[in-house]
């Protein structure tokens, strides 16, 4: 059986702020359906996920106005 790909490295701990997990950068939404994506879903969100956590955290969780 093949495992489900996933970007999970065990720190979890989801920003008040963004509403993103600091570990992996996945939504709350994301993480609970994680294993109900097809495999092509999974991949599109995980080649977000870098951008997405440079966008949410590169500025300490300041606003930028």
């Amino acid at each position: 059986m093949n495992r489900a790909s996933s970007p999970c490295i065990r720190v979890c701990l989801l920003d008040a702020e963004t509403g993103l997990c600091e570990g992996c950068g996945r939504t709350r939404e994301e993480i609970a359906q994680w294993f109900r994506l097809s495999e092509e879903e999974r991949l599109r969100i995980m080649a977000e996920l870098p951008e997405r956590m440079r966008q949410a955290f590169a500025l300490g969780g300041s606003d930028p106005e």
